[in-house]
């Protein structure tokens, strides 16, 4: 049986998103700063999700090989991104207990947090399968949601991607939102659900090829905002993030948005798998992007941070 391990953490913070370049607006977002980080312990990457907790330095973070990441970001005397912190990481338990297993068995994907649970969205084996919080690195879920979609639609590698938290400010309520990568309906347009609540039920997010949803995250307001990948050697990488109005979001719906910032590989990216949204004040919302290295030497493992502008 594995242990928690603590991981050592090698840092290097940046301030510049376009190399030579201090231009900081990027559509809708400023940008703060960003850090590579990389560690001697090969568990270390593949980041498929991540939330931050209330003190807005602690985070939970999940693995696509079913492992667990928790730790602290720390910031230097400017208050930029300075490096990680106190990483621990620790294989997941499945239902029955097991931990260690196979990557395909538990491909951790989303993650949100609520009072008392955290709540993993799995794909290949779809499910969303709910932790104790406090206790999660050592515990087996404690239950499972019902799976909202038609498990026959679900594509096997390109299932529950996001899996977000509404506020009790948003039109939704205090509920989880699951929207897929790329399992699409008839009409072409992503799968996605909200899974409790008086608007309980699934709807539509309008895809534009070659763009796949990897994460999202929801504003105070109720607004979701989405993050997209675009991974393929026809259109090369990039990177965008998209605002949903909340009050779009209801059963039947195709809902659309703004595009806040469109980027490629002449920015600080790469294969950006999470995003997460830190309210540090009434009119200062922040937005932190981290990197999937797919533990590859020729990837990195990036946090970014952006202010809502």
């Amino acid at each position: 049986m594995a242990e928690i391990a603590d991981v050592p953490v090698t840092n290097r913070a940046f301030s510049q998103f376009v190399s030579g370049s201090d231009q900081h607006d990027f559509g809708k977002l400023e940008f703060l700063g960003g850090i590579t980080y990389a560690s001697g312990n090969a568990l270390l990457g593949a980041v498929s999700a991540i939330r931050f907790r209330e003190d807005r330095q602690s985070f939970v973070a999940v693995l696509d090989t079913g492992h667990w990441l928790t730790g602290r970001i720390e910031r230097d005397t400017e208050g930029r991104l300075s490096g990680l912190a106190d990483v621990k990481v620790r294989s997941m338990f499945d239902r029955d207990g097991q931990d260690e297993n196979i990557k395909f068995k538990m491909d951790a994907e989303g993650l949100a947090l609520r009072p008392g649970e955290a709540l993993v969205s799995f794909e290949v084996f779809h499910r969303i399968d709910v932790y104790p919080d406090p206790g999660f690195m050592e515990a087996k879920p404690k239950r499972r949601l019902p799976f909202p979609f038609d498990p026959g639609e679900m594509r096997m590698n390109r299932g529950m991607e996001t899996l977000a938290m509404s506020p009790a400010t948003g039109p939704l309520g205090v509920t989880p939102v699951a929207v897929t990568e790329r399992s699409l309906n008839a009409d072409g347009n992503v799968f996605a659900a909200v899974l409790e609540g008086p608007r309980k039920g699934l709807f539509a997010v309008k895809r534009a090829d070659p763009w796949d949803i990897t994460d999202g995250a929801f504003l105070p307001n109720g607004d979701l905002l989405l993050l997209e990948r675009r991974y393929r050697l026809s259109d090369g990488v990039g990177m965008r993030i998209r605002r949903i109005a909340g009050d779009t979001i209801r059963p039947g719906a195709t809902v659309d948005g703004e595009v806040l910032i469109d980027t490629d590989l002449s920015h600080q990216i790469d294969n950006m798998e999470g995003l997460d949204v830190v309210v540090m004040g009434e009119n200062d919302i922040r937005i932190i992007v981290v990197s999937d290295d797919n533990h590859s030497i020729l990837q990195r493992n990036l946090m970014l941070e952006f202010r809502l502008k």
